[in-house]
């Protein structure tokens, strides 16, 4: 799926809220985007998602199968969470059995089976974000669209929801995300995107920590009851001996500090750990 200088606008006399966006969005991928409150995300999940038209440029290859879960989901309709699910079952292409078998699948996993036939109006926040998330997920999306689809959730509900994510992609699936806890779904994504004034512009992935180098154990004795220098970790035994374990670059620093303690310390054994 590609957007290639999209750009959306809401009436003639208001500013652009996106503009000259491209993005694209390969099968399997999991797409990060991150921005400021009011800035443009769910404007552009939503172009994604084919809920909105561009005012200007192109939305190419969306899947037929594309779910959405909204930032904020309507509750009151005359339905139950379950007639509602299998109703929405039924708008994809699923025959009236699966999709109510599959409905009651997804309420079963998300913890909200005990709710299937309360009605919608009836039900909490965070279970009536269950059925949001539960009806994007029903029909085998090929792609998934979620706008802060964990706000609301408990622990457990937010752990189904990071395996669905998972399984989806891994079956070829492609989700775009958008949430407001930068450890959601750490190093798992494939692009990181942010939304900055009216742009997307990419996130460079963080720099790969250095290896680690080598480690050197030092052993050394002072008179029993010498206290070691400041900022030296450990606790000489019995006998004084204290044996500590420090970065090969920083090794002779602990040895100077040692031999310029008063009384100074008398090295034993300096060797480096394997």
């Amino acid at each position: 799926m590609n957007l290639t200088g999209v750009g959306r606008r809401y009436g003639r006399r208001r500013p652009w809220v996106l503009r000259g966006v491209c993005l694209e969005v390969p099968t399997g991928a999991l797409v990060r985007v991150e921005g400021g409150n009011g800035g443009g995300k769910s404007t552009l999940l939503r172009l994604v998602a084919g809920i909105d038209a561009p005012t200007e440029g192109r939305v190419r290859g969306r899947p037929r199968r594309t779910a959405y879960v909204p930032e904020r989901f309507p509750v009151a309709l005359p339905l139950t969470a379950l007639s509602y699910l299998t109703h929405l079952g039924r708008v994809h292409g699923l025959g009236r059995a699966d999709a109510a078998r599959r409905a009651a699948q997804w309420l079963e996993r998300f913890g909200a089976a005990g709710h299937a036939r309360t009605p919608m109006a009836e039900l909490s926040k965070g279970t009536s974000q269950k059925v949001a998330v539960a009806q994007a997920l029903l029909a085998g999306p090929e792609l998934l669209v979620l706008d802060e689809a964990w706000t609301g959730l408990d622990a457990s509900a937010r752990r189904e929801l990071d395996l669905a994510v998972a399984e989806h992609t891994a079956a070829g699936a492609a989700v775009v995300f958008v949430d407001h806890d930068p450890a959601r779904l750490a190093g798992a994504a494939d692009a990181h995107y942010r939304v900055e004034g009216t742009s997307l512009v990419p996130v460079a992935p963080p720099a790969p920590e250095p290896p680690a180098g080598p480690r050197i154990r030092i052993r050394a004795a002072a008179a029993p009851g010498t206290v070691l220098p400041p900022g030296l970790p450990g606790r000489p035994g019995p006998d004084g001996v204290v044996e500590l374990t420090a970065d090969a670059t920083r090794s002779d620093e602990v040895l100077r500090t040692l031999l310029g303690a008063h009384p100074p310390w008398h090295v034993r054994t300096v060797e480096e750990l394997p």
